[in-house]
């Protein structure tokens, strides 16, 4: 993929921070102090019971160095439908710490920010992103998103394969991205765990990681997976097959759990033995990993609804969802996020019947969610001008959508498609200050970007060449022509 880059202090200059690790393992022996037979049981539980270690690659993020600051002065985008002129916006220990007209008190000590003429919305979050897992460069060797090897590769986490120095993230940030979902490729039934990062400088994907995020496992249904295993001569070839994979896939889920379940209930024997393939669907039939759900066409989400019926979990979203306007309804009576490009459509036969109305005849429905997402490199810096694409269409058969609400659909919603929305998407006391101030109206073709905040952590400033990060990929190799004796232990 293409894209434009930034430049400014590299990634060397960063602090690396230590990871570590650790297990306890024990047996199943009565304890001799009369304790349960549960109690008894924790070591061997925490050792081989994979609930009780559902994130084995723990976050290390840390945030960025911040300050208590108040933007004064700017038009306030809330994301949660509130606009306020000449705004206030108070943020204390990286926290939202209250939001108000001019009369807001400005506390003691904080760095005022002026945004007159400005405007001041929540951080931008992109819920399809294959930043880090398809880079640039886009070499074949950097091409690591697609495990494309079975019909059924729920086993593979996207983070396993995130190159966290990719370009690309510097760019969405300059666009004023602030989190992103990072997705495996939809080759597949199932495609694998995403993970949701935080978009900051790092030299580990943990480093990114956002503490507490659910896992959202990525499904395809249509073209996609029929067209990649049907070329082999193997299944599934079809609609039927693919219908038939998720279904044998839950069936195998279901015993799973109730295995594990048991096990836990009683404990009587050995547990089971682990399988990290059916780990994750057993994680998305008691609800900890989310059903992120590649789909376009409308009688496709509808039978992805019935499925979800039939093994008793939840659809989070659906992504791409070219046809969710005709569902829309349907949709907000089940409570399913549609993650939706504006003007992408035509290139393949699921993706002819678009309308670039689809995300506000979406949002049109009461308690709907409706997202505009990018599943591309460059796309992701402009999600401001998608939106905006939108809601012209939108007002151009007659829907009257406020531009404070509209903005909702590229900050609170995605946070709520991630179910991460209790933390970010809004400007609301209590929630992480990730914040953007924009240089004109963000639904502006002449919007840009001026300075984003991360927890309070200014992460980029337009004017400031020092808040510019680009990754080492860009600088070249530290010291090269040098001898091994000039290079910085550090960097060897």
């Amino acid at each position: 993929m293409r894209l434009r880059r930034l430049r400014g202090p590299s990634l060397a200059v960063l602090a690396v921070l230590a990871l570590g690790a650790c297990a306890t393992t024990g047996t199943d022996t009565p304890a001799a102090d009369g304790s349960s037979n549960a109690e008894a049981r924790e070591p061997l539980a925490a050792g081989l019971d994979y609930a009780a270690n559902p994130d084995p690659f723990p976050s290390t993020y840390r945030g960025l160095p911040r300050q208590n600051m108040a933007i004064v002065g700017g038009t306030v985008f809330d994301g949660a439908g509130r606009k306020i002129e000449n705004g206030v916006v108070i943020v204390t220990d990286g926290r939202i710490a209250a939001i108000g007209d001019a009369s807001t008190p400005v506390p003691s000590g904080h760095q005022v920010v002026d945004a007159r003429g400005r405007f001041v919305t929540p951080g931008i979050i992109d819920v399809h992103s294959h930043l880090g897992v398809y880079p640039s460069p886009g070499v074949s060797g950097m091409s690591d998103g697609n495990e494309a090897t079975s019909p059924n590769t729920a086993q593979v986490w996207a983070e396993h394969s995130l190159w966290p120095q990719d370009p690309g993230f510097n760019t969405a940030r300059a666009g004023g991205v602030t989190t992103l979902q990072i997705l495996p490729g939809s080759a597949n039934l199932f495609g694998g765990r995403g993970v949701t990062v935080r978009n900051v400088p790092s030299v580990t994907m943990q480093g990114m990681k956002m503490p507490g995020a659910p896992y959202g496992l990525k499904m395809a249904c249509g073209e996609n997976p029929s067209r990649v295993y049907g070329g082999r001569n193997q299944s599934p070839a079809t609609g039927m097959g693919n219908m038939a994979g998720y279904r044998a896939a839950f069936i195998a889920a279901r015993e799973y759990k109730a295995k594990w379940d048991k096990w836990r209930e009683d404990g009587e024997g050995s547990p089971p033995t682990r399988n990290l393939q059916l780990e994750t669907l057993a994680g998305v039939l008691d609800g900890t990993v989310l059903v992120q759900n590649h789909c376009y066409r409308a009688d496709e989400m509808a039978m992805m609804i019935d499925l979800s019926k039939e093994f008793g979990y939840k659809v989070t979203a659906f992504h791409h969802a070219i046809e969710a306007y005709k569902i829309a309804p349907l949709l907000a009576r089940e409570g399913i996020c549609a993650d939706m490009w504006t003007g992408w459509w035509g290139f393949k036969m699921e993706a002819l019947d678009a309308v670039e109305a689809n995300a506000a005849l979406v949002d049109a429905q009461a308690n709907s969610c409706a997202v505009i997402h990018s599943d591309d490199a460059e796309l992701t810096q402009r999600l401001n001008q998608e939106t905006a694409a939108a809601v012209a269409a939108g007002r151009r058969i007659g829907m009257n959508i406020p531009e404070e609400r509209a903005i909702s659909w590229i900050t609170l919603n995605p946070a709520r498609s991630l179910g991460i929305a209790d933390q970010t998407g809004s400007l609301e006391a209590g929630k992480r200050a990730d914040v953007v101030i924009w240089s004109a109206n963000p639904l502006s073709v002449y919007a840009r970007a001026d300075q984003v905040f991360i927890d309070g952590g200014l992460a980029f400033d337009r004017t400031n060449p020092a808040y510019q990060p680009v990754s080492d990929f860009e600088l070249g190799q530290p010291g090269f022509g040098a001898s091994a004796a000039n290079v910085p232990q550090g960097a060897r």
